[in-house]
């Protein structure tokens, strides 16, 4: 036990396992590392883990606890994030803009690198969003971290925000991983990068789709 906290090892290996499942911020990373390389997919992955934290210091709080227990709460809350995934797919099938071709992908991507510019604040702002308006990620929080957290502690607060450090700073690895492979998929492999158009809109549909999945969700913490 430290600091009020039971089965680290084990915490840090459940997280670490639950951390390489794809969903939507594993989505969010790949298809930004697979269309602009390493540093994108970096700042992508950053951005999300900086949402994590507005879900970690909620649950800490009891916030997420009143997010189980409000329908309204709740509610809010899912809709925000429907409409925010659907807003990201909508915007990744690059309906209504002029066709992007093979040649002018390579060559945005060639001119991110040289300069070092890709509008990274808004790939950062985006990922943030992605996980901070997902309800399903403070209900899991709420409903995995206190397993942790040794009954007979006094500070039951601070124990929930360490565990919350470690998920966050193990998951964070795990999505710097994931950018840097797709990253080195993308170079490996010229076909990829003429496909690139294509893999951005079907990341778009999976965004919609996870949208759709999301407004199916009901309140099971309740």
């Amino acid at each position: 036990m430290f600091n009020g906290i039971d089965s680290l090892g084990w915490f840090v290996l459940a997280g670490i396992l639950l951390n390489l499942t794809p969903g939507p911020d594993v989505l969010f990373i790949v298809s930004h590392a697979l269309k602009s390389g390493w540093r994108t997919g970096a700042v992508a992955a950053l951005g999300i883990t900086v949402g994590c934290f507005v879900h970690i210091v909620a649950a800490a709080l009891g916030l997420s606890a009143l997010l189980a227990a409000s329908g309204t709460a709740f509610a809010v809350l899912k809709w925000l994030g429907v409409a925010y995934l659907l807003y990201v797919g909508w915007s990744m099938l690059g309906l209504g803009k002029a066709r992007e071709t093979p040649e002018s992908i390579a060559a945005s991507a060639l001119s991110i690198r040289a300069t070092g510019r890709n509008d990274l604040k808004n790939v950062f702002v985006k990922g943030f969003w992605t996980n901070a308006l997902n309800p399903k990620v403070a209900l899991f929080f709420l409903a995995f971290l206190p397993q942790f957290i040794a009954p007979a502690t006094t500070h039951k607060t601070l124990a929930f925000l360490l565990l919350g450090l470690v998920f966050n700073a193990n998951g964070l690895w795990v999505n710097l991983g994931y950018a840097a492979l797709a990253a080195a998929v993308a170079q490996r492999f010229a076909a990829l990068q003429q496909g690139m158009a294509g893999l951005q809109r079907a990341a778009g549909l999976l965004f919609i789709g996870f949208g759709l999945k999301l407004a199916l969700m009901d309140n099971a913490a309740r």
